[in-house]
């Protein structure tokens, strides 16, 4: 059974960085697609970004395009999101997610699934 911990979040400040991880078990992760989704206090959780298996293809929503890059490391069966240039409106609990098909900039979490914990970012001064 594939199950996904996500690990790395915290308090960061305005414009500053961190980067968050998402360990998989139970399964050979390069056989999936991976996608990061956000979730804000009184929000619906979104997509963030997402990586096709062999790191062939990646999306980032608008939002953060250019300030996160997600990379994966088949060989520690991990999937990272290093986010930079933080604002508070990217306060949040991070979760990672498996699909079996690269999914590019349709972020239906019912396409997803082997949802982690989540990991929660905050970012104020």
């Amino acid at each position: 059974q594939l199950q996904f911990v996500e690990s790395g979040g915290g308090l960061v400040q305005p414009g500053g960085s961190l980067r968050i991880s998402c360990a998989a078990s139970g399964f050979t992760l390069d056989r999936i697609a991976v996608g990061w989704f956000r979730q804000a206090p009184g929000q619906e959780r979104e997509g963030v970004a997402c990586i096709s298996r062999g790191s062939t293809f990646m999306h980032y929503v608008s939002s953060v395009k250019g300030r996160f890059t997600i990379s994966r490391d088949n060989a520690k069966n991990t999937v990272y999101l290093q986010m930079n240039s933080l604002k508070p409106e990217d306060t949040a609990v991070y979760f990672c997610a498996a699909s079996p098909y690269y999914r590019g900039s349709s972020y239906n979490i019912n396409e997803y699934n082997n949802w982690g914990q989540g990991t929660q970012v905050t970012v104020s001064s």
